[in-house]
């Protein structure tokens, strides 16, 4: 048996404990889990409803997920969604551990652990996406069209306002890192134990992403673009940093924004917005490549050489 030195995507392969069939079991075990969590989180949000609010509101709230669970002006609506997405954050660590594909760690980067100072490195990145696409969506583009995006009259009450922020600032981070390691983590490892080729970790996983999204065609495109470079970004630095912090920081900014208007669906896409997405994503993602050429970290499994390119893996059968 050989040494491994492989590429974000590659690390299960490098594993002594590799075996081909090894990820498969992992996402049956993650799926198990998830489903067993995510129920769990709900009955457990419903239970605490019914006794507080009765049967009307757990009826409401319940009917609320059904038409939209990403209303971001209906605080007990998200609440139930984002939290029972952020179980996939548990599920997912721990099929990973369970099958015998790496510690806890094993997803979050090419050092077996998040790079808290390399994350902190692209909030700045974060920081310029989502002023660029906030200020393009609102600021630029309706004067130009004559269209708002994602917006609506105010009709949420203030109070209702303050507990939607509460929500938004305290799970939208579970949520989006719990995505993150599934999509980005989890299934470019998995699909990286078997091919090589890193476009197939990026673009597979993307696919899945967007598709999950309950979302309108416009929609569906629109985080698929967001999916393609956080997927090429965690390859291109080793790790699920940068998408991270992209993906808290742009869900937490649009849910706010649009809390207080009642009856926008955030799975409302469109072309302008797309098209917004298509403008201001590459420039992340090069502000991003651009902070980590200064950082010093590695993209590749620590003892490889500094350009992470691939030698020799490990063949264990």
């Amino acid at each position: 048996m050989t040494t491994a030195s492989v590429e974000y995507h590659r690390l299960f392969r490098a594993l002594p404990t590799y075996r081909w069939w090894r990820p498969l079991l992992a996402a049956v075990i993650g799926a198990v889990l998830y489903w067993v969590l995510a129920n769990a989180v709900v009955l457990a949000i419903f239970a605490v409803l019914r006794a507080v609010g009765g049967q009307e509101l757990t009826s409401t709230v319940a009917q609320g997920v059904q038409d939209d669970p990403l209303d971001a002006s209906q605080p007990l609506v998200l609440l139930t969604t984002l939290a029972s997405i952020a179980t996939l954050l548990p599920a997912a660590l721990l099929a990973t551990k369970l099958a015998g594909l790496g510690r806890l760690g094993q997803l979050s980067s090419v050092t077996g652990r998040l790079r808290w100072r390399w994350m902190a490195r692209t909030l700045p990145a974060a920081l310029v996406l989502m002023t660029l696409t906030v200020g393009l969506s609102y600021l630029v583009l309706p004067p130009l069209t004559g269209q708002a995006i994602g917006t609506g009259p105010v009709t949420t009450p203030p109070a209702t306002i303050v507990w939607s922020a509460l929500v938004i600032l305290l799970l939208v981070p579970l949520q989006a890192s719990a995505e993150e390691f599934a999509f980005r983590g989890f299934a470019m490892q998995a699909l990286g134990s078997w091919i090589v080729w890193p476009a197939v970790a990026i673009v597979l996983p993307t696919a899945a992403f967007a598709l999950s999204h309950a979302y309108n065609p416009w929609g569906m495109l629109d985080v698929a673009v967001f999916g393609v470079a956080a997927a090429w970004l965690t390859w291109r630095t080793g790790g699920l940093e940068a998408a991270i912090v992209g993906h808290v920081l742009n869900n937490t900014v649009l849910f706010l924004l649009l809390a207080p208007f009642a009856g926008t669906e955030a799975s409302d896409g469109s072309p302008l917005g797309l098209a917004v997405t298509v403008v201001c994503t590459p420039v992340w993602a090069w502000l991003v490549t651009r902070a980590f050429h200064r950082s010093g970290e590695r993209r590749s499994s620590p003892d490889s050489p500094a350009d992470g390119t691939v030698h020799e893996e490990a063949q264990v059968g």
